[in-house]
């Protein structure tokens, strides 16, 4: 876990890799609460049958934006920043989905920090996530994400420790 108390704590990081997940399995059960949630019951994520009958391997796939959505649980654990008041979603400059996650599969984060800038008053964070699946060689999935760190501002009574 990697300590952050300020935004050139963050740029320390710059181009590190600050974690890997552990592994988590995606099982057909969270791919229909996906689908429920989302409303999209394309076959090949929820026909298992079918699945069986037409698609190659004969197993359902995760939709891609359900492996995009773990990214926060995946990542959690990698960075840990003190004195936040805040943290926002910022969003996501490049995502591309490069191999299935079928059924089962076993996937897992990992993050590298490519940027830190100070920007509207709080750390502004561009990361690479890739998402991992076991025994394949391409990432199902890499994302440039972004996110929003908010300190909690530091008063001189706080600084001197009477506040």
């Amino acid at each position: 876990m990697h300590i952050i108390r300020s935004v050139e704590d963050a740029k320390a990081l710059e181009g590190q890799e600050v974690g890997v997940s552990d592994w988590i399995t995606v099982d057909q059960q969270r791919i229909d609460k996906f689908a429920d949630a989302t409303g999209d019951f394309q076959w090949i994520h929820v026909d298992t049958d079918r699945a069986a009958a037409e698609l190659p391997n004969g197993k359902t796939i995760a939709h891609g934006y359900l492996t995009l959505s773990l990214i926060p649980a995946l990542t959690d654990g990698f960075v840990h920043v003190e004195n936040l008041t805040r943290a926002l979603n910022f969003g996501c400059n490049k995502v591309r989905f490069y191999t299935m996650v079928p059924v089962g599969s076993r996937v897992r984060g990992r993050a590298t920090v490519i940027q830190a800038r100070k920007r509207g008053g709080a750390l502004h964070l561009l990361s690479e996530v890739r998402i991992e699946v076991e025994g394949e060689k391409k990432p199902a999935c890499v994302a440039e994400t972004l996110g929003m760190y908010f300190f909690e501002e530091v008063t001189e009574e706080k600084a001197a420790g009477t506040g």
